[in-house]
């Protein structure tokens, strides 16, 4: 990192008041909001920072790791003069680093092939590309019903104690594209994935699910663990983002970023505004959350002149799981859908626990068909959805009058959503699904129901699949 007086920035000596991660200077001027910045205590150590407010002659720095053993005589602060940058290269694949982008896999930093601002770059809504392509996940309740959109922004909402850990990695695993238009690029797909404030024995579980699935050489991981400064985890998108940026815009790939845990960055947004003195909004949280989250969830997407993409997956926990708390409230406003994780499926043993009905993929109508996964894919996904939907008003009924007494047609729905959840939703950890067998799987479950209970398929699509698998 070059370093601030290399730049010719400005130089205080002595702060005016350090409170947890803040360092309030004055007598400063012409200081730039998120500016980078280098506390220095008295053994001459640097600690990175970033400026978060400026005034008429003063700047508050928010330092990345910490202000403990700093003191207010002895501090200066040298502002470099720009934002914060890091380097990036196509050699990050198979590297693991953390929050700040520092190697800590001990291996080498990376040569650098540019030097790139953490913010990104605005992308301009016209010069957009509307995602159409697929992302096969090899999980049949997410490519059969909730299909993954090449340049889309797709959150699962999960809650303490479900296996999203376990589903993200085999997300990493097993992703690949089905069809990119461009087949010299259809092999050029990588995967950055961002974790904050895991524990260590998630971070390893990560770290071995990946080496052993031979993922690794083309995910490049950053780490911010749990015992690391929490200010960092408000970086760490950023840095992974902007990796996934060059990759895609400057290198033609297509890049899946994988963002988890988002309610741990939220968490250290709320104790960074609290620290502050902000006044709070709901549950405490910053008003300017939604934008915070804007700015991460929004560099996404597909540009014109670019042959690459980038695709987002943020996964957060709900508190207490509930839908309508802050973060995944304005998540569900920012992002192209969402992926409902089940705390009920999840008590009787299946995995993974997707529960289908409140999940919702907003560009999937137009990125399947015949042109990007099979002809009867539409029709098949609103019959599975329709036909379960059904299995939940006949479910309650039978709560009240008994199974036995149930219609024929109902106890048939009753089988369809045993084998619905168990075949089609249910999956190894390890198994991973083409889109074909996935739709295979959904016909032979529609096979348990009538013919006459198809209203949402053809009768070319039943006379081709109905009873055949």
């Amino acid at each position: 990192m070059i370093s601030a007086s290399e730049r010719g920035g400005q130089e205080v000596v002595g702060a005016a008041r350090i409170e947890g991660p803040i360092v309030v200077v004055e007598g400063v001027t012409g200081i730039g909001y998120d500016e980078m910045a280098e506390v220095v205590d008295r053994q001459g150590r640097i600690r990175r920072g970033r400026v978060l407010e400026v005034g008429e002659r003063f700047a508050v720095v928010e330092v990345f790791a910490g202000t403990t053993g700093l003191t207010i005589a002895d501090t200066s602060v040298r502002f470099v003069g720009e934002p914060m940058r890091i380097p990036v290269s196509s050699e990050m694949l198979g590297r693991i680093v953390d929050g700040l982008g520092e190697p800590i896999d001990g291996g080498p930093a990376p040569l650098a092939e540019h030097w790139a601002d953490v913010n990104g770059q605005p992308i301009n809504p016209t010069a957009r590309v509307y995602p159409r392509d697929t992302i096969q996940t090899g999980i049949s309740a997410l490519d059969g019903m909730n299909t993954l959109v090449l340049g889309q922004k797709l959150p699962i909402f999960s809650g303490s104690g479900l296996p999203h850990d376990r589903l993200a990695a085999q997300i990493v695993r097993q992703a690949t594209l089905t069809h990119t238009g461009d087949a010299s690029y259809a092999k050029r797909f990588a995967i950055v994935f961002a974790a904050m404030g895991i524990k260590h024995d998630v971070a390893a579980f990560f770290r071995e699910s990946f080496t052993a699935g031979g993922a690794i050489s083309r995910v490049a991981m950053f780490l911010n663990l749990a015992d690391d400064p929490p200010i960092e985890r408000l970086v760490t998108p950023h840095t992974a983002l902007t990796l996934a940026e060059f990759l895609a815009f400057e290198r033609d790939m297509h890049v899946l970023v994988i963002l988890t845990d988002m309610t741990n960055y939220c968490e250290a947004l709320r104790q960074l505004s609290n620290i502050r003195g902000e006044v709070p909004s709901r549950k405490g949280y910053p008003g300017y959350l939604y934008s915070n989250l804007a700015m991460v969830y929004e560099r996404t997407g597909r540009v014109k002149g670019s042959r690459g993409s980038i695709t987002q997956i943020p996964i957060l926990t709900m508190p207490n799981d509930d839908i309508t708390h802050p973060v995944p409230d304005l998540t569900g406003y920012i992002t192209e859908g969402q992926i409902v994780l089940s705390r009920e499926m999840f008590q009787r043993g299946i995995y993974p626990p997707i529960a289908v009905l409140p999940s919702l993929s907003r560009l999937m109508k137009d990125s399947i068909g015949p042109e990007h996964t099979r002809a009867d894919h539409a029709s098949l996904a609103a019959q599975l959805y329709a036909a379960y939907a059904h299995v939940q008003d006949v479910r309650s009924l039978a709560s009240v009058i008994g199974e036995e007494e149930l219609a024929t047609a109902d106890q048939a729905y009753l089988r369809f959503g045993r084998a619905f959840e168990q075949e089609f939703v249910g999956q190894g950890p390890e198994e991973s699904r083409t889109i074909e067998q996935t739709l295979d799987i959904g016909w032979r479950a529609l096979s348990i129901l009538p013919r006459d209970e198809l209203t949402r398929v053809s009768e070319a699509e039943i006379n081709e699949h109905y009873g055949e698998h």
